[in-house]
């Protein structure tokens, strides 16, 4: 509610319109006060902040809106803002359905990971598959899409095996996941084994099952080395056009790679076939 505050008046003061309080000074201290009550776990007055932010905000919506009311292009321009901070202002922490994490991407999700660490992340839902076995070339990135609306793993099995036969041309014959895709939507059930599964288990089978533990170091690389951890495009669209950018990045950088093998070994053995001139 501080960032909705301090956007509001400074959007405010770019389009000279005049408000009657603009409450940073005191919408800042707010603000410290809530991290700081939260951490002494003195929620009562952590909660006293916080809901003196929320009248502030209110105060600088309501008096916006009189004053840009009846100019179309002011009312155009701090529409979306507006409507966000109103998002911010009425959403509560137990509340179901989408909520505004971020101001400038209201599109986050909040993403819950499960682990003691990291218990939760903000973005969105980014499914990459490879195949099962091992290529020469590398561990290419077969497929890679961004999910939206914090889908659960299993529902979304189905589309993405049915995209990625779509993009190869190739139809999977056994599909590995872990254990977050229990429970999925996939249409033929058999070609679906999970990590730890031990029914209709054969020694080659096991062996594709603990090659399915490489797209660990696959998504690992994606992440942190082709800017699929931080998306710096804008809206949906530009988390779809990330993840299929990242996974590009990956796949090039392999091909780079084999490429540059294969350049030196032409000039290793254009080296050994053509005698080397002496120098007088």
């Amino acid at each position: 509610m501080h960032r909705a505050i301090t956007k509001l008046v400074g959007l405010a003061k770019r389009n000279r319109v005049p408000l009657r309080q603009s409450y940073l000074r005191l919408a800042k201290r707010a603000a410290i006060m809530v991290g700081r009550y939260t951490h002494a776990h003195q929620f009562k007055r952590a909660r006293r902040q916080l809901k003196f932010l929320r009248t502030r905000l209110g105060r600088i919506i309501r008096d916006i809106r009189r004053k840009i009311d009846g100019d179309a292009a002011l009312e155009a321009r701090f529409g979306p803002l507006l409507d966000l901070a109103q998002r911010v202002r009425t959403q509560d922490q137990h509340q179901r359905g989408p909520k505004v994490y971020a101001l400038h991407a209201p599109e986050v999700e909040c993403i819950g990971k499960g682990k003691a660490r990291a218990p939760y992340e903000f973005g969105c839902k980014v499914s990459i598959a490879t195949p099962v076995t091992s290529p020469k070339g590398g561990q290419f990135v077969l497929h890679a899409k961004a999910l939206h609306g914090n889908p659960f793993d299993g529902h979304t099995l189905g589309p993405v095996v049915a995209d990625m036969e779509k993009l190869t041309g190739v139809e999977a014959r056994r599909i590995h996941v872990d254990k977050g895709y229990r429970g999925h939507n996939h249409p033929h059930r058999l070609r679906v084994w999970i990590s730890g599964q031990v029914r209709r288990v054969t020694a080659s089978i096991r062996r594709e099952m603990k090659r399915r533990a490489a797209v660990e170091p696959v998504i690992g690389h994606v992440k942190a080395e082709h800017r699929m951890d931080r998306n710096y495009l804008k809206g949906r669209v530009g988390d779809r056009i990330n993840a299929v950018l990242a996974a590009a990045g990956y796949n090039f950088g392999l091909l780079l790679r084999w490429l540059a093998e294969l350049l030196r070994a032409i000039i290793r053995a254009f080296a050994e076939t053509v005698p080397a001139q002496k120098i007088a």
